[in-house]
């Protein structure tokens, strides 16, 4: 699995996995029950993972549609 996309944003995530559910892209995200151990102020970013042959298209999706990767 590769990362896509990490955000502290979780309407960005939802956003993201809607559009790639869209296009039967699968992905997992990562770092869900972070917020537990933060006390749920937001601080830790979520992964989004995709399969490995699924990156390509999946960045297409991201990017086309103006999502931040925060991979930078």
């Amino acid at each position: 699995m590769k990362e896509l996309l990490r955000s502290t944003d979780p309407t960005v995530i939802a956003f993201a996995s809607a559009l790639l559910s869209g296009e039967d892209i699968e992905v997992f995200v990562m770092d869900v029950h972070m917020s537990v151990l933060e006390g749920s102020i937001g601080v830790l970013p979520r992964r989004m993972m995709v399969r490995d042959e699924d990156l390509i298209a999946a960045e297409r999706v991201i990017l086309d549609n103006g999502i931040p990767t925060g991979r930078d």
